[in-house]
């Protein structure tokens, strides 16, 4: 088993920029693909970002190219998204996922991924 935690969630203003962070425990955590995701009431999570083993590939929704950045460290079990330029339409929940496809083509739907944490609040306020 893996446990995630995110943590770096909050309210910012339009324009702003936050770091969500994912912790791992549990099982080796540099094999996995990992990915972050989102989702808001009345609507299916939706992939924001990936990243593969070794963090030889990333890919990134269209909505947030240029303004999103996925990366990992994996000698702190640890997976962050650098988010800038915030808008109010990337408001939501966002939720870290393990162990999915390989990020080389895309990021992938919820089914693919087979760990997930219990996701952390973002708020962009206009």
């Amino acid at each position: 088993q893996v446990q995630l935690v995110e943590s770096g969630g909050g309210l910012v203003q339009a324009g702003g920029s936050l770091i969500l962070s994912c912790k791992a425990s549990g099982r080796a955590f540099s094999v996995y693909a990992l990915a972050w995701f989102r989702q808001v009431p009345g609507k299916a999570r939706e992939g924001v970002s990936c990243i593969g083993t070794r963090g030889r590939s990333t890919n990134s929704a269209d909505s947030v190219k240029g303004r999103f950045t996925i990366s990992r460290d994996d000698a702190k079990n640890t997976v962050y998204l650098q988010m800038n330029n915030l808008q109010s339409e990337d408001s939501g929940n966002y939720y870290c996922a393990a162990e999915g496809p390989a990020c080389f083509v895309e990021i992938g739907s919820t089914s693919d991924y087979m760990f997930w944490g219990q996701g952390i609040q973002v708020t962009v306020s206009s």
